[in-house]
């Protein structure tokens, strides 16, 4: 087997999770394993080795893999930008809007690039693991199908199709899913698998057997619930609680405002690990205190939502917060809104006056920033920052305050580009303490991150069946590729 693809009948059952598993659990095995997505729709994107733009789920797919992510792991991302449109991202660059009346008639063309994107990894690994995108199941979205059994049938691929048991309705989505397809398609998913089980799994038996006579097809294992600290491909991160609190310790609240078009949510995940900081995504104005530090994240369309912010009446209740002595931090496209003036011809949305808090201007380019960091902080001490730049702003940032782009002169209002900030334990211990949080673990967020893709391998190698993980796991092995990796993470326990 060359590749798997995993495909789920709806989304959110954990497809990301278990293609990054599964090529967790290979890579440990000492097989070269990538992964690889045709198609995605997400707001949440990371930089690739190649300089290119691809969906945050699948770089945590390269990590898990022990590889530098490229543009070929996803070769179309759609970024919706307001309703009815979206960024259209070909081989990691932009290449214009896509509407959603000509969707179906657009993505035609793109079978060829993603077959191409898909032959470069498969001359290159020894296996592919491949999520699907939503449902294989939709009428309406049947014809010119690229991200699901149009992709697994032109590129003569074997499906496995995951449903989610938390959600309940397990059986009839999987047997619903199944009986939608063509028989081509229905004879190309060889198992099923069932995700996120809680309980006793002796409770299944009878509807196991009764699933396997129903559709033919073995269930390949049921994996249970785990918790896991890894990043949400399209919501805030549900993380999970932090060990409590010692007596000594100070809670340190961080409120994050979830305008509409909230973008790379996982620069917060970090923070959200922290013992003693409690954090919440909010979405009114009303529930924005108590806050110690308030987070303006990246946004796809600044404009609109600056608009969206005075229209839900924040402007005032930060003010509040800024005269008794709060703090506020803008990620990216949330730096623009604190800043003075945005200067847009169409690239994103228009002209506006930024909030003013920030002694800056931005001015929308063509031509997007891509670009991996990796320097020496200057403040608030010097620590390695690694991380990466994706905004098509260009502002007037003061290089001196690397990683910040800019703060105000009484230091509570800062602002920075680089997304993935606080991976970094040593910085964020730094900075924390510098907002007035003095009990931060300093743990690098990749620890957490590969110790929650190990847990993930060990659950998949116990549950699935073995005589169904053989193929994969006998593929030829190209050990030369598999000895390093692109993280400090090793690739064993």
């Amino acid at each position: 087997m060359k590749a798997l693809m995993i495909q789920g009948t709806a989304s959110g059952v954990g497809k990301s999770v278990l293609v990054a598993g599964l090529c967790r659990l290979l890579a440990r095995k000492g097989i070269s394993v990538a992964p690889f997505k045709p198609q995605n729709m997400s707001n949440n994107a990371a930089v690739t080795v190649d300089g290119g733009e691809i969906g945050r789920a699948q770089a945590l797919q390269a990590l898990a893999c022990g590889i530098d992510a490229t543009v070929d792991m996803n070769p179309v991302l759609i970024k919706p930008e307001a309703d009815e449109k979206a960024q259209l991202i070909v081989r990691g660059q932009v290449v214009g809007k896509l509407e959603a009346r000509r969707f179906r008639e657009d993505r035609i063309g793109w079978l060829d690039t993603v077959l191409e994107s898909f032959a470069n990894l498969q001359s290159q690994h020894d296996v592919v693991i491949i999520e699907g995108a939503g449902s294989p199941a939709e009428p309406n979205l049947r014809e010119g199908d690229i991200a699901n059994m149009g992709f697994a049938e032109a590129a003569d691929v074997p499906v496995w199709l995951v449903g989610d048991i938390d959600c309940g309705g397990v059986f009839a989505s999987l047997t619903g899913s199944l009986g939608i397809l063509s028989e081509s398609e229905s004879n190309r998913v060889k198992a099923l698998l069932i995700n996120r089980f809680r309980g006793n799994i002796a409770l299944l038996d009878d509807a196991l057997e009764w699933l396997e006579h129903k559709t033919n097809k073995p269930v390949a294992g049921v994996i249970p619930y785990l918790h896991l600290e890894l990043p949400e491909e399209d919501s805030p991160f549900r993380h999970v609680t932090p060990s409590p609190l010692t007596p000594d310790s100070a809670q340190f609240n961080i409120a994050v405002i979830a305008y509409p078009r909230l973008s790379n949510h996982d620069d917060i995940d970090p923070l959200a690990s922290e013992a003693g900081i409690k954090l919440r995504f909010i979405r009114s104005a009303d529930e924005l205190q108590p806050a110690d530090l308030i987070i303006l994240p990246g946004s796809k369309h600044v404009t609109s939502d600056l608009e969206w912010l005075q229209e839900q009446g924040f402007v005032a209740a930060l003010k509040r917060h800024l005269r008794y002595g709060g703090k506020i931090l803008g990620i990216c496209g949330g730096m623009q809104i604190l800043g003075s003036f945005i200067e847009d011809d169409g690239i994103e949305g228009g002209c506006a006056n930024g909030l003013g808090w920030l002694p800056l201007s931005t001015t929308m380019q063509v031509e997007k920033t891509l670009s991996r960091v990796d320097r020496l902080s200057s403040l608030p001490a010097s620590h390695r920052i690694t991380g990466y730049e994706i905004h098509h702003g260009e502002s007037d940032s003061d290089d001196s305050l690397f990683p910040f782009a800019a703060c105000s002169e009484d230091k509570q209002v800062w602002g920075t580009y680089v997304h993935g900030l606080f991976e970094q334990g040593a910085f964020r211990k730094a900075w924390l303490t510098k907002m007035g949080f003095i009990n931060s673990d300093g743990k690098d967020q990749t620890q957490r991150t590969m110790a929650s893709l190990d847990l993930l391998a060990d659950a998949l190698e116990r549950e699935i069946c073995p005589d169904l993980l053989a193929p994969l796991l006998t593929a030829q092995k190209r050990n030369s590729q598999c000895s390093t990796t692109s993280s400090s993470a090793p690739l064993s326990k």
